[in-house]
């Protein structure tokens, strides 16, 4: 049977096949715009996988199938056009123009809107300015970009933190103003778990966006109003950062490589004494003491050191050049249906130090897009697999490299070791034995469906989890001390905090948009629930046989073994969105959420918060709609709440912790805090009116806003009596902030033909007050805050100069008691905070030449060195202002005669006015040029190369290490240099 069927099914697969074949052909064409061909044209037929792309002369070639078909041609910058085929085998296409600023969409989160229409804040910096810049944290890009949004580097370590305020601080706790995180729909956390690096990063802060490469980001939002943030309710009151990374196009299979090299080096030094200056200072000072003996501990000046040798401290402690090679691979490609792209970037990064200390960070993510023929269903999934290893000296050594005597001994021996000079020399270079290790593993997955209901109706889900691991290690072995001590390594320490995170989050949403005539609505009704569970543990160990085991502290003599604990956070909120458009000119907004998290006590787990937004297109009235000069105009307006649970966990319960101490050989526990079941949220009032201009044809574009937010019940420690067993617990005390400011930014297009200059000015005057604080006078914060004042604002002495007779500072006695002491006489008060900040962004290009730089500006005032200073004549080295002494011959001298001790009046001297001073900057902060290589290849699609700059020039009037940085004892930003290869196939 087998064989006599053979032939009949041969019969008719051929048949089959020839009626295939006929309907089967090959169209050829030219796509152009305005009579000039376009590149890169996706061509495809309707219903079909098969995609072709233009060529550099807007030619084509697809093959089509069937009768009735109809070509799609899209290209991102142009509308969307089909054309019929019938019977034709020539089809050419004629694009429209390129799509208007109107048209420039804004990612707010749950929902996208148009710039043009949009009622909120929402500030947005794009790939073209972030890709390619020798940066390991994207926040660094955003820099100077973005009004209201003000943002500070750290630490010029690698795998630092960075200080973000969107519009102002909010709240008294320096953790309750952290952004809320997003990267395509994941929320992260605010800052990574850190407890032992505070030694070599600032506040032991390490920024989660430090695990996202940056040049595989798309887009970064920031939402700033209540109108942009109400969605996000108890996490949107300090802003929101949307992270939105690069997706697939469809295509043929496209590859790019991207090559990078960096140099890093210190961005800014200070003038410090020579030899010669230093050694008059120390006589000096041992003669206005009385001293004319030097003692036996005075090696700088009683000979033991040569007096005729000298070394810049800071050239050889910081002067080495820090390189960081960075190389990222990307593919992608698809149909217009189903597309997919995958990244894998590398980096690696050394210090200024020197030594084997390294930065590494490896990456690994993909995405995956399908929609469905229909267009009905679309599904999207982004992963991402990041790895940080950071291995860092324990301690920073800055503060060495301006302290030490400039006769000081060198660091090594002829022999390579570490000098002691005969045990007169503690060697600053010893810390190098000391390191501080830290591991992050970190997963991130997004999974995004949508389905379209009926037209208009359509459901999505939105889900993600987020998985991180974080282990850390302070590592001291007795190598750090002199030899002559007789250590082993049974004086070794160690130290280990680790960390479990896992997190998953649920969305999901439903959408309805209508247009009726003039009418168009839009409504989004969504739920969203998040559950974080994070496990963690403490390990200390001291002494060891031998230092190649003190990393595994189950060796050690003595272990302490600290709290394993496991927390749980659980978040639930409903949200919806209502905006109404009536002759795309007015436009209203309005959105509500109604939250719970487990944060808070018993009577208030939930709250509800809202926002509406407004906003009028008057340049579509009658009266302008024909204007030659105005080619937009809109005023919008926002107000409403947003809150604020970012205070940690379990905050309002009984907590115990584990005892220091025995009874009867058993470990016992401590009550550490108290339970308050009032526990509640911090609450923030945003209103926000701005006016947006575009000027002929939108060459000119200028937006303007003013906004005013109030924060409230602010969660702070309330003082208590001492017989309750403890001195304070955590409360909403009846105390409110005030951030208020005007915001201005200025775009324009001066030329826009064969060579185009792009150019971007913004600027932001913040201001910050204590409006109220009720029982401020008798409570412990009386000395820190001021009501009417910024909460940045300090209590200071006011130096009057210097006394005469005695030869110390003096300082204004304000309630007559002979004594100078607080409360009663650091009167003066300093604002600290930034008086307005901006920055000033160019592009230029030229055929294949492009140049672009970024100017950042800050008007401020700050600490100075005084504040750091230690007392002129003392065995450490001092910037050359300090030979500004007074003396009989120079009455206007800055600083007392130098002392061979410590003296009380330093110490009032480092906390009065004269340790505040101006501390403004501008600085090149960014600096791009690049050629892109003309070839005629099938191979190479593009190759470019650039050169990068970052922090490259500073121009400051402050006094002390650094006008962005003056943490004390920490290695500021560095200037860097970078040149690349970026090769596209």
């Amino acid at each position: 049977m087998f064989l006599g069927y053979l032939p009949i099914s041969l019969g008719l697969t051929m048949l089959v096949s020839s009626y295939a074949y006929g309907q089967q052909r090959t169209v050829t064409g030219t796509v152009t715009s305005n009579q000039k061909p376009i590149a890169g044209v996706w061509v495809s037929q309707e219903g079909r996988d098969i995609v072709t792309q233009t060529n550099a002369s807007g030619n084509y070639q697809l093959t089509i199938f069937g009768e009735n078909a109809i070509l799609i041609f899209r290209h991102p910058l142009y509308a969307e056009t089909r054309v019929n085929v019938g019977n034709q085998n020539a089809i050419n296409a004629s694009l429209e123009k390129e799509k208007q600023i109107d048209e420039v969409v804004l990612n707010a989160g749950y929902y996208k809107v148009k710039e043009r229409e949009s009622t909120g804040s929402i500030a947005k910096v794009t790939a073209k300015e972030i890709e390619n810049q020798p940066i390991n944290n994207v926040l660094s890009a955003v820099q100077g970009r973005m009004p209201g949004v003000n943002i500070v580097q750290n630490s010029g370590a690698p795998g630092g933190g960075f200080e973000i305020q969107i519009r102002g601080r909010n709240s008294l706790r320096r953790a309750g103003n952290n952004p809320l995180y997003i990267v395509d729909g994941v929320p992260m956390i605010s800052e990574s778990p850190s407890n032992l690096s505070g030694t070599i990063l600032p506040s032991s802060s390490i920024n989660p966006l430090n695990t996202i490469n940056p040049n595989e980001i798309e887009s970064i939002e920031v939402l700033k109003d209540a109108d942009a943030t109400a969605i996000y309710g108890s996490r949107g009151s300090n802003g929101v950062v949307l992270i939105t990374t690069k997706k697939a196009l469809a295509g043929k299979l496209s590859v790019q490589l991207n090559q990078s090299y960096d140099i890093s080096e210190l961005a800014s030094e200070m003038k410090m004494m020579n030899t010669e200056q230093y050694l008059s200072m120390r006589k000096q000072a041992f003669i206005n003491s009385g001293i004319t003996a030097y003692p036996a501990n005075a090696y700088d000046i009683n000979g033991t050191w040569n007096q005729s040798r000298y070394t810049d401290w800071q050239k050889e402690i910081l002067g080495h050049k820090a390189e960081r090679s960075n190389t990222q691979f990307t593919v992608g490609g698809g149909t217009e249906r189903t597309k997919f792209m995958v990244n894998i970037g590398n980096s690696e990064e050394s210090t200024v130090y020197g030594n084997d200390f390294k930065y590494r960070n490896f990456n690994l993510s993909n995405t995956v897009s399908h929609q469905s023929s229909d267009k009905r269903f679309e599904m999207s999934m982004y992963n991402l697999f990041a790895k940080q290893k950071n291995k860092q000296m324990n301690s920073d050594i800055a503060r060495s490299a301006h302290w030490l005597a400039p006769n000081a001994p060198a660091l090594y021996t002829s022999e390579g070791v570490l000098n002691w000079e005969n045990n007169t020399f503690t060697n600053p270079l010893a810390d190098y034995n000391a390191t501080y290790i830290n591991e992050n593993l970190q997963f991130i997955n997004n999974v995004k469906g949508r389905y379209t209901v009926l037209s208009g109706l359509d459901i999505q889900l939105n889900a993600g989890l987020n998985h991180q691991q974080f282990e850390e290690w302070s590592l001291i072995p007795h190598t750090i001390y002199n030899p002559s001590y007789g250590l082993n390594a049974s004086s070794s320490q160690s130290y280990q905090n680790m960390q479990r995170r896992f997190s998953f989050i649920l969305e999901p949403q439903v959408e309805y948009e209508r247009t009726f005539g003039s009418h168009k609505l839009e409504m989004i009704v969504g739920a969203s629930y998040q559950s974080n569970e994070t496990k963690s543990g403490y390990l200390e160990g001291y002494g060891f046989d031998n230092n190649a085991f003190i990393q595994n502290i189950a060796v050690a003599q003595t272990k302490v073994i600290g709290d394993n604990l496991k927390t749980e956070y659980k978040y639930a909120a409903v949200y919806g969105r209502f905006n109404y458009n009536y002759q795309n000119k007015y436009i209203f907004n309005l959105t509500g959420r109604r939250d719970g998290s487990s944060r808070f006590g018993p009577k208030n787990k939930f709250a509800n918060f809202g926002a509406v937004g407004m906003a009028w297109i008057f340049s579509k009235e009658n009266f302008l709609q024909d204007s030659s000069w105005l080619s937009f105009g809109k005023l919008r307006a926002s107000y409403g709440s947003s809150g604020s649970d970012n205070i940690g966990d379990y905050q309002y319960l009984n907590n115990f912790s584990t005892s220091l101490y025995f009874y009867n050989g058993t470990v016992g526990l401590t009550s550490s805090r108290l339970f308050n079941p009032n526990f509640s949220w911090e609450k923030t009032v945003k209103l926000e009116a701005a006016i947006e201009l575009g000027f002929l044809q939108d060459k000119i574009n200028f937006t303007g806003a003013f906004y005013r937010n109030t924060s409230s019940d602010q969660l702070v420690g309330y003082q208590l009596s001492t017989v309750t067993g403890f001195s304070s617990v955590t409360a909403n005390l009846p105390a409110t902030v005030e951030n208020k400011g005007w915001e201005f930014q200025l775009a324009t297009r001066p030329l826009s033909g064969t060579l185009k200059w792009n150019s971007d000015f913004n600027i932001s005057f913040p201001t910050n007050k204590l409006l109220s604080f009720e029982g401020i006078e008798g409570s412990s914060y009386a000395n820190t805050y001021n009501i009417g004042h910024s909460i940045y604002a300090i209590k200071l002495y006011h130096l009057e100069g210097i006394n005469p007779q005695t030869g110390l500072y003096q300082f204004t006695d304000y309630n007559n008691d002979g004594k100078i002491n607080a409360p009663n006489d650091n009167k003066i008060i300093e604002d600290i905070g930034v008086k307005y900040f901006g920055g000033w962004h160019n592009k230029f290009q030229y055929n294949n030449w492009e140049l672009a730089f970024l100017l950042q500006f800050v008007k401020q005032k700050n600490r100075n060195y005084n504040y750091l200073m230690p007392i002129p004549g003392g065995m450490n080295n001092q910037p050359v202002e300090v030979l500004n002494v007074w003396s009989a011959d120079n009455p206007a001298g800055m600083y007392m005669p130098y002392l061979a001790t410590n003296n009380a009046a330093q110490v009032l001297f480092q906390n009065s006015d004269a340790a505040v001073s101006d501390a403004s900057y501008v600085r090149l902060k960014n600096l791009q040029f690049s050629y892109k290589i003309p070839i005629r290849s099938e191979v190479f699609k593009t190759i470019q190369i650039y050169f990068q700059g970052q922090n490259l020039l500073t121009y400051t009037k402050y006094f002390g290490i650094d006008p962005e940085f003056n943490i004390a004892g920490f290695l500021p930003p560095l200037r860097t240099y970078s040149l690349g290869l970026s090769i596209k196939f």
